[in-house]
């Protein structure tokens, strides 16, 4: 089974994105009979983001994350997508001119902003036909996304069918889409889900001291110290959970229920929790930002790795056309 998962270069993992999507993808990959596929989707970047040195930073804290968090590259294709463009906008032109102009009209991903158009520039409105181009150009079986990614995925596959009957024969792999009913929401640290453009995120790769600031900013209700605490109810008792060890987690709860525990108590609780569940991640991460050298290394050879596969699927593609 191949499986392709892409990261737009939008600045480095937050807890959120760890715990929701980088551990579960690693676990993914693992998995005896997968073939993974990982890449950072800076291409996609350019429809917000403009700034180059901005886009590289973001690219290479990303692949920090990422090989922090246990990334195997032995085991996994990891790369740039930019490093792979002439394929995919050469596919991305193909699919292009066999792809109507209602079913971009209708995406989510141009919907969402066609109210106010002069915002909108052409590759944020052709943006599911790259998407499509990212995944149809490795033969990817299973794509895992969340659920506003859904219809991306069943243009994708639209797009591939048209083609494949266009050249009477399988040109393309017809990916599915692998969407969890039980996704992870992992609170911000207003109770939203933890987003970067609510600016509610907690960043567990800075230095501790601005980690702890991060944290203490987590709002909480009035309920004084001596008075007991719902503790379901409560941020950070709720991100505690998700990576105290169970005895922890029950002590935490008999604290809050009891009275006597405050909330600055919790957070500092919390500040020890991540430090210790990310302590290794967090020294690789520090050690791959200052050898950036070694996280090019890798991408490199990703990058080699699926250049033979990205060229194969194109030139099946110009066979049709007769290029």
């Amino acid at each position: 089974m191949r499986i392709l998962t892409g990261i737009q270069s939008s600045g480095r993992p937050h807890l959120g994105n760890i715990l929701g999507a980088i551990l579960p993808a690693l676990e993914l990959s693992k998995k005896s009979g997968n073939e993974s596929f990982l890449f950072i989707a800076d291409l996609h970047t350019l429809t917000s983001l403009k700034d180059g040195a901005s886009i590289r930073a973001n690219t290479l804290s990303i692949a920090a994350a990422w090989l922090a968090c246990g990334l195997d590259t032995q085991h996994t294709y990891f790369y740039r997508q930019s490093k792979l463009a002439p394929y995919h906008t050469e596919l991305l032109w193909y699919l292009s001119c066999v792809t109507p102009f209602p079913m971009l009209a209708n995406a989510h991903s141009f919907k969402d902003k066609s109210n106010k158009l002069a915002d909108v520039n052409a590759g944020l409105f052709t943006y599911p036909v790259l998407q499509a181009a990212d995944i149809l150009l490795y033969d990817a079986n299973l794509i895992p996304v969340g659920k506003d990614q859904r219809q991306h995925i069943e243009m994708t596959r639209d797009m591939a069918g048209v083609i494949n009957r266009i050249a009477q024969k399988d040109i393309f792999v017809i990916p599915e889409a692998e969407i969890s009913e039980h996704v992870m929401t992992i609170p911000g640290i207003d109770g939203q889900k933890m987003s970067k453009s609510l600016n509610n995120y907690i960043d567990v790769f800075l230095p501790e001291k601005d980690l702890l600031k991060q944290i203490k900013k987590i709002v909480t209700d009035t309920t004084p110290l001596e008075d007991p605490k719902i503790p379901d109810e409560d941020i950070t008792f709720k991100l505690y959970q998700l990576i105290a060890s169970p005895e922890d987690v029950a002590q935490m709860r008999v604290n809050y229920l009891q009275g006597g525990y405050g909330y600055g108590h919790a957070k500092q609780a919390l500040f020890e929790a991540i430090l210790l569940y990310f302590k290794d991640a967090r020294e690789k991460f520090k050690f791959y930002m200052n050898n950036e050298n070694e996280i090019i290394k890798k991408l490199e050879e990703g990058e080699a790795r699926v250049k033979p596969i990205a060229e194969a699927t194109i030139q099946r593609v110009r066979e049709i056309f007769q290029f």
